[in-house]
Parts: C-alpha cells; sequence; structure tokens
C-alpha cells in the first residue's frame, strides 16, 4: 500500500532529525489515522476505516460497473473443489483472503511460499488444504502474520499488461486524489523507492470530481494501448465507487489489461470511512475481525480508544494529549510505552475494569502507569476502577497512580483504604520514573 510506505518513510526520515522522544505523538497520530496494515507497526491503531478482503471488494466494484475477474470465496476445502468445477477450467488461481498488501510474495507460517498460485484445477484441494487455516506472513502483516480463513478461486485470465491505480484521501490536496504507475502487480513500495517518477498523482476537485482531462491524465500515465475511452469510463466507475460508498481508499494492484484491451480490476482492497457506517449498513456488515488486533477490537466495543504499541510500560490516561503527553515523558525518563490508551471523559468503573484486561493482556507489559486530570472525568470514579480491576483480575504488574483534579482528595483516599500495593506519584514526572524505577 502506498500510503502505509509513505508513512514509514517519513518515519524513518523523522528519525534522524528528531529525538525519539519527541516523535512519539506523531506515530500515535498516525496509527489513528491509517489502516491496519503499516509494514512498520505490527499492532495499528483504533478503526478509522473499515477493509474489506478482496472478494468483497470485487463484489462491491462489479456492482458499480467495474470490471472484475470471475471469483468465488471458499471458507472450506470442499467449498473451493467446488469452486473449481464451477469455473471449468484446467487452471485457476488461488488466492489467501488477508487484510494485507504482499500476499504474492508472502510466506505461511508452515513454509509454503506465497499467498497467491496459478495451478492445476486437480491441486486446488492439496492447495486450500494448505492455506485456509494457515497464518500468512507479508510485509506489512509483519512477523506476526494474518490469519486465512477465505481463499478465492479465481478464473485464470489472459493478461497482457499489469498496472498500479489508487484513490486515497490526500490532505495537501484537500480532497481525493488518483495515484497510477504504469507497472503494477507487484509492491507499490519497493517501485516507490526504485522508481518514482513512473507514479502520476492527480488531485481531483471533490465538489466536481474527475474532469475528463484528469481521466485522460489517468490513462496516459497507466499506459494503456487499448480502447483509451472504455478505459476513462472505468476510471470514472472507480472514482464514482470511491465517493458513492465512502470509501477512504480504493486501490486495484494490478489494473490490468487483457488481449482485447481490456481494463479489468484484478485484484483490489477498498477502506470504508467508519464515520458513514449509518448508511453503508450493508458494507459494515462484512467487517472481518478476525485479522485486527482483539484487543483493539475489545476497546471499542468499551468506548475505548487503544493503540498497541511495542513497550512495557502500559499507558492508561484520560484525553489523547495527556495520553501522548505520557508517553513522550516515560521515553523521556528511559522507558517504553507499551499502548496508547485514552479513556475519555465519561468511563465508568467497568470500563476501567475493561481498560486494565485490554493493557494486561498484552505479555510485554511490566508496570501500567495510571494518569487522570480529573475535569469531566472524576478521580475517585479512576479510583474505584483501580481498585476493582486489581482485585478482580489480580494484577500482578506494579501499578503506577498520579491522580489531579476533581475529587482527587475522595480518589487518593480510596486507593489509600483499598490495602493493595498501589504506587501513588505527585506528578507525572514523578509518576513516569517510578514506573520505569518498577521494572528496573
Amino acid at each position: 500500500m502506498l500510503c502505509g510506505s509513505v508513512t514509514c518513510e517519513l518515519t524513518e526520515i523523522i528519525n534522524k532529525v528528531i529525538p525519539c522522544t519527541m516523535l512519539l505523538p506523531t506515530l500515535a497520530r498516525t496509527c489513528r489515522t491509517l489502516s491496519r496494515r503499516l509494514p512498520c507497526a505490527s499492532s495499528v491503531g483504533s478503526v478509522r476505516r473499515l477493509n474489506l478482503h478482496e472478494y468483497q471488494s470485487a463484489q462491491i466494484m462489479k456492482s458499480c460497473g467495474v470490471n472484475v475477474p470471475l471469483g468465488i470465496p471458499a471458507h472450506t476445502v470442499e467449498e473451493a473443489v467446488a469452486a473449481a468445477k464451477s469455473i471449468g477450467d484446467d487452471q485457476v488461481v488461488i488466492k489467501a483472503q488477508i487484510l494485507a498488501g504482499g500476499r504474492g510474495l508472502g510466506i505461511f507460517t508452515s513454509g509454503l511460499e506465497g499467498g497467491v498460485h496459478i495451478i492445476d484445477s486437480d491441486k486446488v484441494e492439496e492447495y486450500a488444504s494448505k492455506m485456509l487455516g494457515g497464518t500468512l506472513m507479508t510485509k506489512q502483516t509483519g512477523p506476526t502474520g494474518k490469519p486465512v480463513n477465505t481463499v478465492l478461486i479465481a478464473k485464470k485470465m489472459n493478461l497482457v499488461k499489469e498496472f498500479y491505480f489508487s484513490i486515497l484521501l490526500d490532505r495537501a490536496s484537500g480532497g481525493p486524489v488518483m495515484i497510477a504507475c504504469s507497472e503494477g502487480g507487484t509492491s507499490i513500495e519497493d517501485l516507490a523507492h526504485k522508481s518514482p517518477e513512473k507514479i502520476i498523482k492527480v488531485p481531483v476537485d471533490i465538489r466536481t470530481g474527475p474532469s475528463q482531462e484528469d481521466l485522460d491524465k489517468v490513462v496516459e500515465g497507466l499506459g494503456v494501448s487499448g480502447d483509451k475511452t472504455a478505459a476513462a469510463h472505468q476510471i470514472k466507475a472507480l472514482y464514482n465507487l470511491f465517493v458513492d460508498k465512502d470509501c477512504t481508499m480504493v486501490e486495484v494492484n494490478p489494473l490490468a489489461e487483457d488481449s482485447e484491451g481490456n481494463l479489468i480490476a484484478a485484484d483490489a482492497k477498498i477502506g470504508f470511512d467508519d464515520n458513514a457506517a449509518f448508511r453503508q449498513k450493508d458494507i459494515h456488515k462484512q467487517r472481518d475481525y478476525s485479522q485486527e488486533d482483539p484487543r483493539e477490537v475489545a476497546a471499542s466495543k468499551w468506548d475505548l480508544n487503544y493503540i498497541g504499541l511495542h513497550g512495557d510500560i502500559g499507558c492508561m490516561v484520560n484525553g489523547a494529549g495527556l495520553a501522548m503527553g505520557t508517553m513522550d515523558i516515560i521515553s523521556l525518563k528511559g522507558g517504553t510505552p507499551a499502548n496508547f490508551l485514552d479513556v475519555g471523559g465519561s468511563a465508568n468503573v467497568d470500563q476501567i475494569k475493561a481498560a486494565f484486561e485490554i493493557i494486561t493482556a498484552d505479555p510485554e507489559v511490566k508496570a501500567i502507569l495510571v494518569n487522570i486530570f480529573g475535569g469531566i472525568m472524576k478521580c475517585d470514579i479512576i479510583a474505584e476502577g483501580i481498585v476493582q480491576a486489581s482485585r478482580d483480575l489480580e494484577l500482578k504488574v506494579p501499578v503506577v497512580v498520579r491522580l489531579e483534579g476533581t475529587n482527587v482528595e475522595k480518589g487518593q483516599q480510596i486507593l489509600k483504604d483499598s490495602g493493595l500495593d498501589l504506587i501513588s506519584a505527585s506528578d507525572l514526572d514523578d509518576a513516569a520514573e517510578k514506573a520505569v524505577a518498577a521494572i528496573a
């Protein structure tokens, strides 16, 4: 994915010029606004966009007038064999369905290389048995990989050229941008490094949509050899899909040309804006929770904002700004934050307990720092939640608590009277120092 690649490139550049402790707020914001496919992190932020599998995206694209290959999803080996028989060709394409790019160059934890194979139809049972239920690792999943619960059995197409095409939201132009490249079917991240001049970007006025000139630029940038008018219609259909279905991303890789010059969306991934779920209910019902970090899924159910990181000091804070500042100070004191977790301004005792469960689900967490500034959120409510969670969950890690603001005296008294081995802190500096010292 291009935006994931750009994010990692920027992170690498920023790291060279900005101290690590100043970078954490940027990383937190990045995690929150990008999809769950960043190669630079194995855990990603709260859902901003719904991602669907290739077969789901293909069904939606077809309904919007986009050319897609014949494909049949299979959840079992028996369904895969039946799908191949239904297609009726000597050879078919079998594709592992995960929410990450780079499947073709990926590797299963079992050792099977590649998540996409062109095979004889009589070998579908063999390959489906190896792929279904396995875990596929790609550049974008990291070493943890993603579970393969579905394979797509697709008709083998006679494709003569492969391109790259995507539509993303562009902060710089304040609207959609169409990205096209005359080479596709492989990692766009690698191509962006090796031949950035081959990638063209065409900003679109969201009020009017792409002009004929915009469409012609894309078709020319792709290097289409067939009917250019028909190709422009396909690009327009993809843009209409982007707008009509409230997408945050439409990525077609490859957008291919067959022997008759027709453009076909041979492989695609689409991201949808969660804020539009109320008017795209049928689409959002297709969300695959098995592809997401279970801690983030749990957090969303409790209306908590959680982002998994790579450190060993769990954080529970109210307010995004304070949470990012807390992570910075932990780093300044020599520690590494394990997460971003904002409980918001109206959390109750049950939500606080759920927050502790989510934090402690990370086996790398060796201590927890609770930093609460009571405004709307009252310190005594947080204190009650801390005490209940500590007792119910039998927490085995040190818990450092810094409270300030509304009902702080009541909150501190609740902690004191609990008889639990909680570590109180006078201010944030003191809290960070004690959290780091607790795991030294």
